[in-house]
């Protein structure tokens, strides 16, 4: 299980410096997920793993953030396997899983360069919003951060 969620969050820092000059905990961030993973956990959240040839290749997230409201996180698939829809796969599965769970929204938060992962959100329905899930996002990353969301209702 954490490979792929230690790849995203590697693959995401050593972005965030090449463009940005900065970098994240990651060891700290993963340690913090995994130690609080129940947040995760059904009835209130989901932790998605794919796995091509028992070899786990993407990670997909969703937890409450409000009484109405879920927060999709983590949503990876390694790149030798992407464009084979397993992304799309796992968001929609989460979207689904959300309504079930009766959420009215969810929410997300990414960094801006993630276009391709703007656009499959875009196409399932998010629209960009203010940084309302940008209290845990420190202001010297703020502005290189995309947030949207989706109403469920």
């Amino acid at each position: 299980m954490i490979l792929p969620w230690l790849d995203y969050l590697s693959w995401g820092n050593d972005e965030l410096e090449a463009r940005y000059t900065f970098r994240l905990a990651v060891r700290k961030a993963v340690d913090q997920d995994l130690g609080a993973v129940a947040k995760f956990e059904p009835p209130d959240g989901r932790l998605l793993l794919a796995f091509e040839n028992e070899v786990g290749v993407g990670v997909a997230c969703m937890r409450r953030i409000g009484p109405d409201t879920a927060e999709i996180e983590r949503v990876y698939v390694r790149p030798p396997t992407r464009r084979d829809g397993m992304a799309r796969g796992m968001l929609d599965r989460l979207i689904a899983v959300a309504r079930t769970a009766g959420y009215d929204r969810i929410r997300l938060d990414s960094q801006d360069f993630m276009t391709a992962a703007h656009s499959l959100c875009r196409s399932s329905g998010f629209v960009d919003i203010g940084s309302v899930l940008g209290e845990r996002i420190s202001h010297e990353c703020k502005s290189h951060w995309a947030f949207m969301e989706r109403e469920l209702t």
